[in-house]
């Protein structure tokens, strides 16, 4: 759905983006991160047609925005991080008057009725956008970007400036988008990316240094496989048996932590998978298994380590499936 090839913006000696090949499928949501400078601004300016490359190409659905920009700013519905919203204007007024300008092809009324329900805006359409919330007029924002029904959406920014419950909302209404369209999503909520996307991609310094899933990332960027188990039983005798699963690396008791139960730190051998081992040795004597977490890496480890200084990059697929 989205193709981009040996992407290059240079601004006299600086080159904003540098080369960047990707692709985004139909279906699929995209989180795009990226510190302040790293060129993803500009790379979604130039995506939306907003800015021109300097080489390299950008395709939706074939098209190429460059050479053949009506055709493919069609596929396309954007909401960037400030909403070009008419203030003055009632949500319905608001709504048409982008219809006309995009010179939407489904009928008027029924297709933003159509948009309000989606979005969950339809009580406030004979209102003025001036006065309403943050979120409402953030929602008013997404709205306009469906005009036209376009495949590909995006989002700069979405939950910028709102309210925790505001957030939510927002988080909601894209993965229910995911459902129709392709996504792709900036936002500097790690969380946020982690919650909605299936796919990251990370860009520092104009380069592309990632692009993965989130918890292939902190596969590929972790050095350990480490488990905090916290079991109920006879402190030594958890301790080995534990210990001799097989492609365990290490087992440690890290004490009592509660009335008979202790935690113990768990390594295994890079590439084992000891979790359905450990819960059968365990079921066998009637230790309780109370919990178990990872210590991999979550995606804001992920992304301090790829865009500080030296940080390494990681070989990407161009988002091949």
């Amino acid at each position: 759905m989205i193709e981009v090839t040996n992407l290059t913006k240079v601004y006299g000696n600086k080159r904003a983006v540098d080369g960047i090949s990707f692709t985004v499928n139909q279906g699929e949501i995209l989180g795009f991160l990226g510190p302040n400078g790293a060129g993803k601004s500009t790379t979604m300016n130039i995506l939306t047609g907003y800015i021109s490359s300097s080489s390299g190409s950008a395709k939706i659905d074939g098209k190429d925005i460059l050479d053949d920009p009506i055709a493919a700013k069609k596929h396309i519905g954007y909401l960037p991080e400030h909403p070009p919203l008419y203030l003055d204007m009632t949500v319905q007024e608001y709504l048409e008057f982008v219809y006309q300008l995009k010179k939407a092809r489904q009928p008027m009324k029924e297709h933003i009725d159509d948009i309000c329900r989606r979005i969950k805006i339809t009580d406030v359409q004979k209102r003025i956008i001036k006065n309403l919330s943050k979120g409402y007029q953030q929602r008013v924002g997404l709205a306009q970007a469906l005009i036209g029904n376009p495949e590909v959406l995006i989002l700069d920014e979405p939950t910028v400036g709102l309210d925790p419950k505001q957030i939510i909302e927002i988080r909601n209404l894209i993965k229910n988008l995911g459902k129709r369209h392709t996504i792709i999503l900036s936002s500097h909520i790690l969380p946020e990316v982690q919650a909605v996307c299936d796919r990251v991609i990370v860009i520092n310094k104009g380069k592309l240094v990632a692009d993965d899933t989130a918890e292939n990332l902190s596969r590929n960027l972790s050095d350990d496989f480490h488990y905090i188990a916290r079991i109920e039983g006879p402190e030594e005798e958890v301790l080995k048996l534990v210990s001799t699963i097989p492609g365990m690396k290490e087992a440690q008791t890290l004490g009592q932590k509660e009335e008979g139960v202790f935690e113990f730190s768990l390594e295994a051998e890079p590439g084992a998978d000891i979790r359905r081992e450990l819960f059968k040795r365990l079921s066998e004597r009637s230790y309780p298994l109370l919990g178990l977490k990872t210590t991999e890496l979550t995606l804001e480890d992920i992304f301090l380590q790829l865009t500080q200084d030296g940080g390494n990059s990681i070989p990407t697929d161009g988002g091949a499936k």
